[in-house]
């Protein structure tokens, strides 16, 4: 190919000489429009220097004045005269070297008049330390050494109350005309509601105008931000809505809990204002808060904002270095476990997966290459148990994430040969193979639905925990589970669902009106898995704080009211294998809670012989495998579990669902 045809389409598609030609032009523009940006700059420091030495004269001046008691002589003030020279020059070299004229920072920043303060100080002392040789020598001394130091303070406020004018002047010049603005009632002033605060009045023709703080710390009751001032706290919020003219209340804390989110949510809607927030700050693609992060509120949002603290040295003890294997990483569970876990600097982290399209995503989202090609992904199916032991001969991973699993509940009520396949026999690989290769370190992710269990889902989990209790007395390493409840934004999860349904023009479907869930966000959920890993001991499972359990009808009205046409709910009645209340915890459990970390629980588990799962019949008929899968898990009650359920579903959801099966909300 000829050089030609390597050049961007609009040079090649001139050809020849005249693209050459078009390539020199946009350089020369290119170069022209560096060289203005460099004399603009030169420019400005050197009016940067000749303020400061104006600063300088005028502080001589006064300090002078001040000396001699407001009456200086003719003959005093020419020594000042003669004396100001050496004192601009020193200022300006010892500028210079400090970088105050070089364009190190930003005009007007914290960081400048840091250096600014610095670089005064400097100068006093080198020219209070030249007239004092000149004295010394027995020439005459131009000013006395006080004259020095106080010029030296007041030409430090000259110069800082001319970079604050400037500032000012061009803030002022940024600050938005209100025309076409929403205006903006911002809650929290604290460092996410300065920053935003900031970006917003800095943006002259931008969307929002804040037009007042609120904040329940009596301590920034008076306080301004840019001009902005704390009118109140949450109490105040309808009022400030009413008589400001707010259209949205932006919640500004990034860190805010769902029952913040909630409470603000209801106050601004009984007043008709929207509400919007910052995201987390382990969502943030910056460090630092803009507009674009601005956003709509989401029922993940009021579902799962707590702040979940990380013990993060912990964390990085057993994972930073050491060879990591996660697998199903290409689910969502997987694929956060491996985002999280590359940022603790593995020395290989091995994403494993039977489907290709996931690995690609997941690659895709912990590097951005997703070119497929790499060491770092490998295809597995962990019902192959050749296959298994190849990898991990391979790899030697020193600590394994187990997330691979079938988990759609109605589905494996359907199927349970395909539970007993994959989450129990494929679990059961995977274990004995690491305990085989000495791996230090299995966390097996477990489900709320594992805790009395009376669906398949339930039955193949707890097995697996018990599997892995079995696998931990034997091994040298840790093997432990951790289990929770649902998790928002993973596919197939209730929120995903909802919200297609109303896009979709279509009613939302509730199983029961009563029922409830417990809800986490996916972050929140695999800092405290990776935090579980760090803390359990053998063979137990831990279990996550997930807060109250919610009532699913009520996520639903929320949904439905904020769509823009009327959705209607519909209630289909509980379906085999459901509960109507989730639990964390079995009857017969003893959880110990909160000795390692608050949002954590320890409870032990009954180990399982594996022969016990081995050589079960996958192929016979489902209604006998589901009774031998719920036999296996070691509770007696399992059977009457089983049939309360179905007594709570006729008495207490079945007339519901017949009498008022639709509820339509506009």
């Amino acid at each position: 190919m000829s050089r030609a045809g390597l050049k961007p389409s609009l040079t090649y598609a001139i050809s020849g000489t005249p693209g050459r030609r078009a390539e020199a032009r946009l350089r020369s523009l290119a170069r022209q429009i560096e060289l203005r940006v460099s004399c603009f700059a030169r420019r400005r420091d050197a009016l940067k220097a000749a303020t400061d030495g104006a600063g300088w004269a005028f502080a001589l001046l006064v300090a002078s004045i001040v000396r001699f008691n407001f009456e200086p002589s003719g003959d005093q003030l020419e020594r000042v005269a003669l004396f100001l020279p050496f004192v601009v020059l020193t200022q300006v070299l010892v500028g210079t070297a400090c970088g105050l004229y070089s364009g190190r920072w930003w005009f007007a920043s914290f960081e400048e008049v840091a250096a600014l303060s610095s670089t005064v100080a400097l100068t006093s002392a080198a020219v209070a330390g030249l007239d004092l040789l000149c004295g010394l020598g027995g020439g005459p001394r131009l000013v006395p050494v006080s004259t020095i130091i106080g010029g030296g303070f007041v030409a430090v406020v000259w110069m800082c109350a001319v970079r604050y004018l400037w500032r000012l002047r061009r803030d002022s010049g940024y600050r938005p005309d209100g025309k076409g603005s929403t205006r903006v009632l911002v809650f929290g002033a604290g460092e996410g509601g300065s920053e935003v605060i900031r970006a917003m009045m800095r943006d002259h023709r931008g969307r929002y105008l804040p037009v007042a703080i609120l904040d329940d710390d009596p301590a920034k009751g008076n306080l301004r931000i840019m001009g902005i001032s704390v009118v109140g706290g949450r109490l105040a919020l309808q009022d400030a809505v009413q008589r400001l003219g707010a259209r949205v209340v932006l919640i500004a804390i990034p860190s805010a809990g769902s029952r913040l989110v909630a409470e603000i949510n209801r106050l601004a809607s009984e007043c008709g204002a929207q509400v919007k927030v910052l995201p987390r700050v382990s969502e943030l693609v910056y460090c630092s808060i803009g507009l674009a992060d601005i956003r709509d509120l989401t029922e993940a949002d009021l579902l799962g904002r707590e702040e979940v603290h990380t013990d993060v040295p912990a964390i990085a003890a057993y994972i930073t270095g050491k060879r990591v294997l996660v697998s199903g990483a290409g689910g969502s569970i997987g694929t956060e476990l491996c985002r999280q876990l590359h940022q603790l600097a593995p020395a290989e982290l091995i994403m494993a997966d039977q489907d290709g399209s996931a690995l690609h995503a997941v690659q895709l989202s912990v590097d951005g290459i997703g070119l497929l090609d790499s060491p770092d992904l490998a295809v597995l199916d962990i019902r192959d148990r050749r296959r298994v032991h190849q990898l991990l001969e391979q790899r030697r991973p020193q600590v394994i994430f187990h997330a691979a699993a079938l988990k759609h509940l109605t589905l494996l009520e359907r199927y349970p040969d395909e539970a007993l396949k994959t989450n129990v026999l494929g679990s059961l690989n995977l274990l004995e193979e690491a305990a085989a290769f000495g791996v230090e370190r299995f966390v097996n992710i477990s489900t709320d639905k594992a805790a009395d269990p009376i669906s398949v889902l339930g039955y193949s989990k707890r097995l697996a925990e018990r599997l892995t209790a079995h696998v931990a007395a034997v091994a040298t390493g840790t093997y432990l589970s951790v289990r929770f409840g649902n998790v928002l934004g993973t596919r197939g999860s209730v929120l995903t669902a909802f919200e297609a349904q109303i896009a979709a023009g279509k009613p939302i479907t509730v199983t029961h009106p009563e029922v409830t869930r417990y809800f986490m966000t996916v972050e929140e959920a695999v800092q405290l898995v990776i935090q579980a890993g760090a803390i359990g001991r053998p063979g137990e499972s831990l279990v996550l704080d997930m807060g109250e359990p919610v009532r699913i009808a009520d996520v639903a009205r929320r949904l439905a009211e904020r769509a823009d046409h009327q959705v209607d709910i519909v209630f289909t009645g509980l379906r085999p294998g459901e509960k109507l209340h989730e639990v964390l915890f079995g009857q017969r459990e003893e959880a110990s809670g909160g000795a390692f970390h608050p949002l954590i629980s320890h409870v032990p588990v009954p180990p399982l012989d594996p022969e016990a799962v081995r050589h079960l019949d996958a192929h016979v008929d489902s209604g006998a495998l589901i009774y031998t899968l719920r036999e296996m898990c070691g509770h007696p009650a399992a059977n009457e579990i089983g049939l309360e359920h179905q007594v709570q579903l006729t008495l207490a959801g079945a007339t519901e669902v017949e009498e008022g099966a639709t509820r339509g909300v506009h």
